[in-house]
């Protein structure tokens, strides 16, 4: 606001003396000195940020004005309703009581510069008012700006409190899922190996003195090893998960992590029986999808969405990755295609692709029941 300020001024100071040099005024000395003295004043109600030093500064300033329209040249009064509007906009008075303040000089001037005095006044308030304006929304649009940079500070803050809580969260977890494990062990396989070690600790001892004996303990060691080997089994076979979680959970993590790096909406389906898919088709089913999605990044055009749907039917899984951009009709395989369809033919699959509604990789794998 203050830039607009100072223009105005400098363009009624430019204005003056234009008219002063033109007309040939008598004492242009005395019009230059106080010109430079209103320049000089002015100068200085913008250095400080005082309120009360402005308004002293503001006052000289039309001070010196009135006596430079009185005594040296009329042209002078021009550059009072700057300064008289410029005061009161510091003081928040009405704009109203501004412009009423800004008119009332119109009266005491000369009659010949009176209109032109009318025009440099709603000029010079227009120009105020309007640059007042823009100052309170800027303002206000930057007190916006911080309230959101401070809500975004503490939407990170919390992100990062949450991120760091559930990396406690999951090494906790593990260390529940550790000791469980390890209590698991010392109580059933534990007890089970002590047992058997006892029994054949009793069975050696008995070997010379009573076979028979000897020989019965031995065949309970051997049970209960078997029994702790089952349990081992057992356990092991609890702690692994089923291997189409793995290759399902496995596939929404990259799909996430590909749409958080790039702004693509992905939308994952799938259909069927996901225990029929086995671990080395779940290995290709990934690395396809991998390549697809890498190729509906180059060669998508206008693509916002795209789709991966995984079925299993009665004969073949299929594996479809779609994108709603414009395709092409011509497709020239490069070496991610090539790779997708070599990988896909090594265990008796195929690869379809379409460009004609967006582009379309299909990947269809036979069923091993």
């Amino acid at each position: 606001m203050e830039r607009w300020t100072i223009i105005n001024k400098l363009i009624l100071i430019f204005y003056i003396a234009l008219v002063l040099v033109s007309e040939d005024v008598q004492g242009i000395p005395w019009a230059v000195f106080l010109l430079l003295i209103y320049l000089c004043i002015n100068i200085c109600s913008h250095l400080f940020t005082q309120r009360v030093l402005m308004t002293l500064f503001l006052l000289a300033s039309m001070t010196t004005s009135i006596i430079g329209g009185i005594y040296v040249y009329p042209l002078f009064f021009f550059l009072l309703p700057l300064s008289i509007v410029e005061l009161l906009g510091m003081w928040k008075t009405p704009k109203i009581l501004s412009f009423i303040l800004a008119v009332i000089p119109v009266f005491y001037i000369q009659s010949e510069i009176q209109a032109q005095y009318v025009l440099v006044m709603i000029y010079t308030f227009l120009t105020y008012t309007m640059s007042m304006i823009f100052h309170e929304r800027h303002m206000e649009k930057e007190s916006q700006v911080d309230v959101l940079h401070m809500k975004q500070q503490k939407l990170l803050k919390q992100i990062n409190e949450n991120d760091a809580y559930l990396k406690q969260s999951a090494y906790m977890l593990k260390l529940e899922e550790r000791n469980r494990i390890s209590q698991e062990i010392h109580d059933t396989i534990g007890h089970s190996i002590t047992g058997a070690l006892i029994q054949m600790e009793a069975a050696k001892r008995l070997m010379v003195e009573d076979r028979k004996k000897a020989t019965e303990l031995l065949q309970n060691a051997i049970g209960i090893t078997q029994d702790g080997i089952d349990s081992i089994r057992l356990t092991l076979k609890n702690m692994k998960p089923p291997i189409e979680q793995v290759g399902i959970n496995r596939l929404k993590l990259y799909i996430d992590e590909f749409a958080a790096k790039h702004n693509k909406r992905t939308v994952l389906t799938y259909n069927g029986n996901m225990d029929w898919i086995t671990p080395i088709q779940w290995k290709i089913i990934q690395e396809n999808v991998t390549e697809a999605l890498t190729n509906s990044l180059k060669y998508a055009w206008g693509s916002t969405q795209i789709s991966i749907d995984v079925q299993v039917l009665n004969k073949l899984i299929k594996v479809e990755v779609k994108d709603n951009g414009k395709g092409a009709e011509k497709i020239e395989k490069g070496l991610g295609i090539i790779g997708m369809e070599e990988r896909t033919a090594a265990i008796d699959g195929k690869i379809i692709i379409d460009g004609s509604n967006g582009f379309t990789v299909t990947t269809l794998l036979p069923v091993h029941q």
